[in-house]
């Protein structure tokens, strides 16, 4: 056991990785020695970062704890910590239950754990974190919370309403992170299209993507999470107009059904969703698509998700992410919806759709074959290094493989890279001389 070592584990989305990034850098600065998701955990001190949004989720995150609390009973950890969505939504339960943990933080009063730890957080360092991504990329988180209310979400319940950053406060960490190195920006927020309401007034998101493409050394900047209702179009004037930001755009749409996107308090409908997918594809031609489908919500009937599944031959989208609705704690659709869908429908639904998808996907991919891309080499694996193009999200979409016997290549720079061959999830390319 390393006494002044502190393992820090995350659970869950990229939104959870700043928040540990940012910790990492607090207790560095108070002289502990640090390591993310160390595979051989080993320090005196462990804290986890937990996921509470789904199930599957929330039980990955819980098996965890339990995993530490393991340690500790066998005298290999000394202190346990754990903050996070999980602890925030279930604080009182999990005092209760886990009495192995010395603390529970929410999501938002993590810095208290760096007093806790007889330190002193540093508000001068707020913007400075230690990355666990490469140090090409980084994730760049813009708001907390969410103020839509859709039918089956938690996320409103554990992260309260929506809370922007100044501008100056986002550019600042951006000039500290391009000072660093990084060239990559990826934009997340839980709903990056409400962006300003609340501190200006208006939707900001286009002028702040903006202002962010304005700084030097800013190679790509690429957008997640967004909402379809009430769409800020000039935002695809900003992606249209400008290089260093990527043509990409993840949208949840969640289904096409009008009478299902009632029920889901999404404040679109069928004919909406539709103009929304053309709108996007007339004003940035090129435009890659990730959305994510919800099958099986209450009320879901053949008819129903016959026009999903229509919907997404149509659509045809870049990139498609699926999963069955299940009831969450506190929401709308637990407290007012039953959930008479049957498992084995959902299950049958899911896989039907995903195999379209895949159908999809390997045919997009097979239409890059013999066309040049800009790409960014993120690592080596085995024999091959390993980029993304700009309509690549790291650890979620498509990668791009190079034969390292081409030659040496720099990881974190861009090359041309001519695609050779594609299957459904990975491109083969070779650099362009």
């Amino acid at each position: 056991m390393k006494k002044n070592r502190v393992d820090v584990i995350t659970m869950g989305c990229s939104k959870n990785l700043v928040d540990s990034e940012h910790l990492m850098r607090q207790l560095q600065e108070c002289g502990y020695e640090v390591t993310h998701d160390s595979e051989e955990p080993c320090g005196s001190i462990a804290v986890i970062n937990t996921c509470g949004f789904i199930g599957d989720a929330k039980q990955e995150s819980i098996n965890m704890i339990l995993e530490f609390c393991q340690r500790k009973e066998e005298g290999d950890l000394e202190k346990l910590y754990v903050m996070g969505c999980l602890s925030e939504r279930y604080l009182t339960e999990l005092r209760e239950e886990i009495s192995q943990v010395d603390k529970f933080y929410g999501k938002f009063n993590w810095t208290e754990l760096v007093a806790d730890l007889k330190s002193e957080y540093k508000p001068e360092l707020a913007n400075e974190r230690v990355l666990t991504t490469p140090g090409h990329y980084a994730f760049l988180k813009i708001s907390e919370g969410c103020n839509r209310r859709c039918a089956y979400c938690a996320i409103p319940i554990i992260t309260g309403a929506h809370k922007s950053r100044p501008i100056e406060e986002i550019l600042d960490e951006v000039r500290y992170l391009v000072s660093k190195g990084v060239k990559e920006f990826q934009i997340i927020a839980q709903e990056l299209t409400f962006y300003g309401v609340d501190l200006y007034k208006k939707q900001s998101i286009a002028e702040l993507v903006e202002r962010i493409s304005d700084i030097e050394g800013v190679e790509w900047i690429r957008l997640h999470y967004a909402y379809p209702s009430k769409f800020p179009y000039d935002l695809l004037r900003v992606m249209r107009e400008r290089k260093n930001v990527c043509k990409y755009l993840d949208i949840a749409l969640q289904h096409v059904s009008t009478k299902i996107l009632k029920k889901m308090l999404r404040n679109v409908t069928k004919e909406d969703t539709y103009a929304l997918v053309e709108k996007f594809r007339q004003e940035v031609p090129g435009i890659c698509l990730r959305t994510t489908m919800m099958v099986g919500f209450p009320g879901e009937t053949d008819k129903d998700f016959e026009e999903l599944v229509e919907f997404v031959k149509w659509a045809k989208f870049d990139r498609l992410g699926a999963f069955a609705y299940s009831e969450e704690d506190g929401t709308y659709a637990a407290k007012n919806y039953k959930d008479n869908v049957s498992k084995k429908k959902k299950q049958e639904r899911l896989d039907r759709l995903m195999d379209i998808q895949q159908r999809i996907s390997t045919r997009l991919n097979g239409e890059k074959i013999d066309k040049v891309y800009k790409t960014i080499i993120d690592r080596v694996e085995g024999d091959y290094y390993i980029g993304r193009t700009e309509f690549d999200s790291p650890d979620v979409d498509t990668e791009v493989l190079i034969n390292i016997n081409e030659g040496e290549l720099k990881i974190g720079d861009f090359y041309n890279v001519r695609i050779t061959d594609a299957t459904e999830f990975d491109l083969m390319g070779s650099v362009e001389a």
